[in-house]
């Protein structure tokens, strides 16, 4: 970016989302406020209120190696180090995947569904920055939240998220349900937006969505590998009856999942919603009897 003596707001948000489109960045003129935004370091709206007004030369540096960077394609929210789900901001880093408005879908209905029940006990397997498990603290008070992770990583991220929206929220590491003390009792629900995309599907990703974790993203047997054995295990971890498994899937695999739902007893009620994009993106069954 060539600097002359003076560049406005108005002037580094054209020329930026110019450069983005051209680039083929899909959201190129959401991208070049977000970070013009964070590298003054105020609200969206204010770059609004003040388009005249010029950089100064710190200013113009920052906000450079930021275009830089997103122009190698590294996700957004990883440069400003953070993303807003169910109109919380959550911490992220390349530790974890960058939450997802399709996540919101597995939330709601993790909502309705808790509505029936009173000091619920839920957890959240795959947890990540913790936006499912945070969330739902947030919103149901009342209940006892658990996460899991296999990455200590990523349990760290979760942490900073369950302090700064001041909800307790109980982290374990390890492997699906195996991270839980042998002594925990069974939940009312299980939630979980495990890895499901397939490794033959690597190339057609979005270059963003590659800098992110691979452990987050991937999955043997056609993405369907963590899922099956998450499904096998839940029936002894639910509340019988009428313990529930809520489960995000990839386009095309809830035909399969709610098969693998049946076939292992959680076989009651099975459900499968769809997100704003109108595709299949949540299955979720409960144990018989309730």
């Amino acid at each position: 970016m060539k600097t002359p003596a003076l560049w406005t707001v108005r002037e580094v948000l054209s020329w930026t989302r110019d450069r983005f489109a051209r680039e083929g960045l899909e959201s190129a003129r959401l991208d070049a406020e977000v970070l013009l935004a964070y590298a003054l370091e105020m609200q969206r709206v204010g770059l609004y209120i003040d388009l005249d007004r010029p950089l100064d030369e710190v200013e113009r540096g920052r906000y450079r190696a930021l275009v830089s960077r997103r122009l190698k394609r590294e996700p957004v929210a990883y440069l400003v180090g953070e993303r807003e789900f169910w109109s919380r901001p959550f911490a992220v880093d390349a530790r974890v995947l960058v939450p997802r408005p399709d996540t919101e879908t597995l939330v709601e209905h993790a909502l309705i569904f808790l509505r029936e029940r009173t000091a619920p006990r839920v957890l959240d397997v795959g947890t990540g920055s913790g936006a499912i498990a945070v969330t739902l603290a947030a919103e149901r008070p009342d209940a006892r939240v658990v996460a899991t992770d296999i990455s200590i990583e990523a349990l760290e991220v979760a942490a900073v998220n369950s302090a700064r929206h001041q909800v307790e929220v109980e982290l374990h590491a390890g492997d699906l349900l195996a991270a839980l003390p042998a002594a925990e009792p069974p939940f009312d629900l299980i939630a979980a937006n495990l890895p499901y995309v397939a490794f033959a599907d690597r190339e057609s990703l979005a270059p963003e969505l590659l800098r992110e974790p691979e452990a987050a993203l991937f999955a043997k047997d056609g993405g369907l590998a963590l899922l099956k054995r998450l499904i096998l295990e839940a029936p002894d971890h639910l509340i019988r009856p009428g313990g529930g498994l809520m489960l995000e899937v990839g386009l095309g695999q809830a035909r399969a999942v709610s098969q693998l739902l049946q076939h292992a007893g959680i076989s009651d009620q099975i459900t499968v919603i769809r997100d704003l994009a109108g595709i299949e993106r949540v299955v979720m069954g409960r144990l018989p009897g309730g």
